[in-house]
């Protein structure tokens, strides 16, 4: 995979970066949409596809992208296909750090050190590529204003988006709402992005818990759109990723 395009996880996070503050917005649920955009990835290069609301290596064969690669390998390791809901519900230490050092090395974003309230040491990014964020978010504008299908890419990255709540602040106000809404209906132009989107969501809502070790998972079947169904399952809480200014 060549480095000149960028991943979704990387424009997922430039959408989330507010310019203003050096902040991201919704730090917790981006930190499982970032598991979730290296799933979509990860299909668009053929690695992995959707089997029912699991997810199965099609293609073990790395990428060059040595974070996605981890993600693959993972994966693989595996040995058979996962739930989508249980890999994006568990836990991804450093992820949205990476990802940001990443494109502090490719000069999208400059690190600025800073204290919170005085004390405490933290670090925000500044975008420093700005024509690329707004090239980016020109893309999800123009599917949202036209109407027209979206590329698969850009119908996965509005999936994601919606999934963890950046509509707000992508279209906030009163006057966003119809964008917002449309960002939503996006999510129907891409059966993987939807697939991730839709886990992404489960777990905040408190569907992403693992079963218990020794514990076979239950069935998926006889849930309505391929979703978990049976005894609800306890929440997973996200923690541990490195703080950033997001917080």
């Amino acid at each position: 995979m060549g480095k000149s395009r960028r991943t979704i996880p990387e424009e997922l996070l430039l959408l989330a970066l507010d310019p203003a503050t050096g902040t991201t917005a919704q730090p917790q649920s981006l930190d499982l949409g970032l598991a979730g955009a290296q799933l979509v990835e990860l299909a668009l290069a053929g690695r992995i596809a959707p089997d029912g609301d699991r997810i199965a290596v099609v293609m073990p064969r790395p990428t060059g992208d040595p974070t996605l690669d981890s993600a693959l390998e993972l994966l693989r390791r595996r040995g058979s296909p996962v739930r989508a809901v249980h890999w994006i519900g568990g836990p991804r230490l450093g992820l949205r750090q990476t990802y940001l050092s990443h494109l502090e090395r490719c000069g999208m974003v400059h690190a600025v050190s800073t204290q919170m309230c005085g004390v405490l040491p933290t670090t925000r990014y500044q975008a420093t590529e700005t024509a690329i964020s707004r090239e980016i978010r020109a893309r999800l504008d123009s599917a949202i204003r036209t109407g027209v299908p979206p590329d698969p890419r850009t119908a996965a990255l509005a999936a994601l988006a919606h999934a963890v709540g950046l509509g707000k602040h992508l279209y906030p106000g009163n006057e966003g709402r119809s964008s917002r809404s449309r960002l939503r209906d996006l999510i129907r132009h891409d059966p993987m992005g939807g697939l991730v989107a839709h886990a992404v969501m489960d777990v905040q809502n408190g569907a992403g818990a693992q079963p218990h070790r020794g514990q076979p998972e239950r069935s998926a079947q006889g849930a309505p759109g391929g979703r978990p169904g049976g005894v609800p399952m306890q929440p997973h809480h996200v923690s541990g990723m490195a703080r950033v200014a997001a917080h």
